[in-house]
């Protein structure tokens, strides 16, 4: 089982003024959604993992809706800092992983595996939170199905030693360790927001976060300051998962990078 998992899109609206970190964002996009489509083996489904806007503002989900809809495989998502809840309803018309109405978590079923997409967004907070309703809604999902897990959420639970980021990651995660430690079958907790790979320990498994379809941050540790940002090559995961070889993850980076043989070996 392959999956795709992009995030931070930051799409701006078509002819909006947008500064230089986001005016080519929908082209990112549409790079990364064609590199997608590429891959051999073909993921089986993509997920995203929040910001797909830059405001959000008006028009930006309709930039957005065509470039998704070119991808071949099914595609899920959930909202970040610069999402709204409404506009992702109507940018997925009719889909049936959609919730009609509150957060907008779900799970995607793909055999064995499974996929727990988790709504951190507060409504004009740059951080994330875990209230009781979705974290008691989290523990039932992760109580009825005793096999392989993948936790998909915006915000990271865990600190990434960027000071700007850190303070504005999960606001409270303790609650969501203490659920996955006690859910031995979580093979990685994923996540964007940081526009920056990371891979830490987390509650007994691996925490990821994955770099940007957007912009990146530059990796400035330790800076307190806002951060400042780069046109890195957009970034795909790849989450293979094999049974009996468990979960391995990879970064793609989007761009013209054609494989050439060696004349000698490695």
């Amino acid at each position: 089982m392959l999956v795709a998992q992009i995030t931070d899109l930051h799409v701006a609206a078509a002819g909006s003024a947008r500064d230089g970190a986001n005016a080519e964002n929908a082209t990112r996009l549409a790079e990364a959604v064609a590199h997608i489509n590429r891959l051999e083996p073909r993921p089986d489904a993509v997920i995203v993992t929040g910001d797909l806007t830059d405001g959000p503002r008006p028009g930006e989900y309709d930039a957005i809706a065509p470039i998704l809809g070119r991808l071949a495989m099914p595609v899920f998502a959930v909202p970040g800092n610069h999402d709204d809840r409404d506009g992702m309803r109507a940018l997925f018309p009719g889909a049936a992983w959609m919730p009609a109405d509150g957060f907008l978590h779900h799970v995607v079923d793909l055999g064995p595996l499974r996929i727990v997409m988790l709504d951190t967004l507060v409504p004009g907070q740059t951080a994330g939170h875990l209230c009781d309703d979705r974290l008691a809604w989290l523990a039932e999902r992760l109580g009825e199905h005793p096999g392989p897990t993948i936790v998909a959420m915006h915000h990271p639970p865990f600190h990434v030693g960027v000071p700007f980021m850190d303070r504005v990651a999960l606001e409270n995660p303790a609650p969501l360790e203490a659920l996955v430690r006690g859910h031995g079958d979580v093979l990685a907790v994923v996540c964007g927001h940081v526009h920056r790979s990371a891979t830490v320990g987390f509650a007994g498994t691996v925490g990821i976060a994955v770099p940007a379809i957007g912009h990146q941050l530059a990796l400035e540790i330790g800076r307190e300051e806002f951060p400042r940002w780069t046109l890195e090559p957009p970034v795909v995961a790849l989450h293979l998962w094999t049974p009996g070889g468990g979960l391995v993850s990879h970064l793609s980076p989007v761009g013209p990078w054609a494989p050439r043989p060696f004349r000698r070996g490695i």
